[in-house]
C-alpha cells in the first residue's frame, strides 16, 4: 500500500463545527454476543469517514443503528440534535416511536452490499419510488431528478431496464442514484464493493470518489478497499472487538500507526 497520501480532495471539515451526529456510548448484543461495547463517536457534516477492521469486529451494525435497521442495547445516537432512537413524552425520555424514527433519519440515506433494487420495476422506477411515497414529492419533479442522477452513475441509456438485466457494478450504482436522489446529509455504505467481481469494483469506487469530492453530505464507508479509504477519508476508524481500537486522519491509520493490531490487519492488504 502506498506510504504517500493524495492530495486530491478533501473537504477540510472544521472541528468546530457542530456534529452531525453523536454516538454516546452505544453498545450492541445479539443475545450473550457483545457485538459493540461502547462507541463514542461523532460525525461532522460534509466529514467523509472509513471504518475498517476485521469481521465479526461491529463495522456494520455501527452503521445499520444509524440506519435504524438494528436498535442499540444501550446509549444514545444523536442526529442533528435529536435523539434517534428516543423521544420525549410528558418530560421523559422514551422509546421513539416510528414517526419520531422516520421524521430524525430521514436525513439518512444507505448503499447495500447486496443492492437491495426492486426487481418488478424499472431503475428508474426504483429511484423515483421513495421520494414519491415517503416524502410525497411532485413525480415530475423526482423524475427529473432521478435521471439527472442515473446519468451522473453512467447510466442514462438504462432507464427502461430491470434489476436482472443489468451487471453488479450497474446495480450499485443504481442503489447509490437511488440514494442520492433522497438528497440526504449523510450518506452510509456498507462493503459495497465486496460483493462484485474484481472487474467491477473500480466503477464503483470512481462513482464514490465523485461523491466524495463533489458533494458536501458526510458520509461513512464501511470499507476493505484501503488505498480508497486512505485517498478519500477525513478520518478513519479501527474497530476490534467491539470497539474503536484506533481512529485518525487516514495517514495516522493506514500509514503511520504503531497499533500493533492495526498493522497486523493492514499487512494482509500490502502488496508484496
Amino acid at each position: 500500500m502506498s506510504n504517500v497520501l493524495t492530495e486530491n480532495k478533501k473537504n477540510s471539515v472544521s472541528l468546530s463545527t457542530e456534529p452531525i451526529v453523536k454516538y454516546l456510548d452505544v453498545k450492541k448484543s445479539f443475545g450473550d454476543t457483545h457485538v459493540l461495547k461502547g462507541i463514542n463517536l461523532e460525525i461532522r457534516p460534509g466529514e467523509k469517514i472509513a471504518v475498517i477492521g476485521p469481521s465479526g469486529s461491529g463495522k456494520t451494525t455501527i452503521i445499520r443503528m444509524l440506519m435504524t435497521l438494528e436498535e442499540p442495547t444501550s446509549g444514545d445516537i444523536i442526529v442533528n440534535g435529536k435523539n434517534l432512537w428516543k423521544m420525549e413524552k410528558n418530560g421523559q425520555l422514551v422509546k421513539a416511536n416510528e414517526k419520531h424514527i422516520r421524521e430524525v433519519r430521514g436525513d439518512i440515506g444507505m448503499v447495500f452490499q447486496h443492492f437491495n433494487l426492486f426487481p418488478h420495476m424499472t431503475i428508474l422506477e426504483n429511484c423515483m419510488a421513495a421520494p414519491i411515497h415517503v416524502k410525497k414529492e411532485n413525480k415530475d419533479e423526482v423524475r427529473e431528478r432521478s435521471i439527472k442522477m442515473l446519468e451522473r452513475v453512467g447510466l442514462r441509456t438504462k432507464l427502461d431496464f430491470y434489476p436482472s438485466q443489468l451487471s453488479g457494478g450497474q446495480k450499485q450504482r443504481v442503489a447509490m442514484a437511488r440514494a442520492l436522489v433522497m438528497r440526504p446529509k449523510i450518506m452510509l455504505f456498507d462493503e459495497v464493493t465486496s460483493a462484485l467481481d474484481p472487474e467491477l469494483v473500480g466503477e464503483v469506487l470512481e462513482v464514490i470518489r465523485d461523491i466524495a469530492e463533489n458533494d458536501d453530505m458526510a458520509m461513512v464507508l464501511v470499507t476493505h478497499e484501503m488505498e480508497f479509504a486512505l485517498d478519500i477519508a477525513d478520518k478513519v476508524l479501527f474497530l476490534d472487538q467491539g470497539v474503536i481500537a484506533e481512529q485518525g486522519t487516514a495517514n495516522e491509520v493506514l500509514v503511520d500507526s504503531k497499533n500493533e493490531r492495526v498493522q497486523s490487519f493492514l499487512k494482509r492488504f500490502r502488496k508484496a
